[in-house]
């Protein structure tokens, strides 16, 4: 009987201490599952955006409202609100000027993404393959190159490519090319865009380069050692190990190098103002110029909102093209 009593006695005093230890965890969860901690988060991230959304989302409805209405420097004066609908949409898309400016600035666009990242890539290649000195030099320059201001380096190019006084012509004259003495490389709108093409492509493989380069300094070396044993190439090393490694990396700054430049505004104004005859207008030039220049605010605004939309095309794209590689690489 004693043993009996003292095992029943034992039992709820050994309820009674575990008891507590399962309050614990449970009040724990209250507190954390608490509403005031539930909306923790969005309060802090509240003040960025609100701060976002002014900056950015007011810049952008001011716009879009302005594309709908007839807001020239008569109506600005005055301040009147002329709604006219899609009429500065239809002026803009029922002219074939806009879409050859729009085919030329795509162009333009491709034109100096592609050589861009091509050089970056080259040099970022490179850069890996030289000896310290050589790629202390190489990174020295670039970093000149990078660090020099917009309008200086629209200078010097247009003084390297000047008709009399250019040191590119000099020098084709004295490598036996005759008929380069006083020739003009801003006849034409091509020959013009070639020349603010360069420009763009000498400012943008610093960047490029640099960013390739970090990810290939970060490809393990033994994963080209194995491939010299297999005996591969150069070229098949490449593309066995360098490109998958870097695919990733060189859409990102493809992605960023097409945004950048499909905007690209202060070098083509600065050399020509769009000119000769309109040749090197791209479409921030032609905003640009019916905004400023003719104070059609309206069909300006209209301009910037094909061009939000061609971008956000350009965009879905790109983000299509990045999830299949990786779900690829999955």
């Amino acid at each position: 009987m004693t043993a009996v009593n003292t095992t029943d006695s034992a039992v709820p005093a050994r309820r009674s201490s575990s008891a507590p230890r399962r309050a614990a965890p449970d009040g724990a969860r209250r507190r954390r599952g608490s509403a005031f901690d539930r909306l923790l988060p969005y309060l802090l991230l509240a003040p960025a955006v609100i701060s976002i959304l002014w900056l950015i989302g007011w810049p952008v409805l001011s716009v879009l409202v302005t594309s709908f209405r007839k807001l020239n420097l008569k109506e600005l004066t005055r301040g009147e609100v002329v709604w006219v609908g899609f009429d500065n949409y239809a002026q803009i898309l029922g002219d074939s000027t806009f879409w050859t400016i729009a085919l030329r600035t795509v162009l333009f666009t491709a034109f100096v993404v592609v050589a861009s990242v091509l050089a970056g890539l080259l040099i970022a290649l490179l850069m890996r393959r030289v000896g310290t000195a050589a790629r202390i030099a190489l990174q020295v320059a670039m970093l000149l190159a990078w660090a020099m201001p917009l309008l200086a380096a629209t200078t010097v190019y247009q003084w390297m490519f000047d008709q009399q006084y250019g040191i590119l012509n000099k020098t084709l004259v004295k490598l036996g090319f005759d008929s380069f003495a006083g020739h003009s490389w801003f006849t034409t709108g091509t020959s013009t865009l070639g020349v603010i093409g360069l420009l763009i492509v000498w400012q943008a493989v610093p960047f490029l380069a640099f960013s390739l380069y970090a990810g290939a300094i970060g490809i393990p070396k033994d994963q080209y050692e194995a491939a010299g044993i297999d005996g591969a190439s150069a070229w098949q090393t490449f593309r066995a190990v360098t490109w998958p490694e870097l695919k990733p990396l060189l859409l990102m700054v493809t992605f960023l190098s097409m945004l950048w430049d499909f905007k690209v505004f202060a070098q083509i104004w600065a050399f020509k103002r769009g000119g000769p005859d309109g040749g090197s207008t791209t479409l921030p030039v032609y905003q640009y110029l019916e905004g400023i220049s003719k104070s059609h605010f309206g069909v300006a605004a209209a301009i910037s909102v094909v061009m939000v939309a061609l971008l956000a095309l350009l965009t879905v794209a790109y983000l299509r093209r990045l999830v299949r590689s990786q779900e690829g690489e999955l």
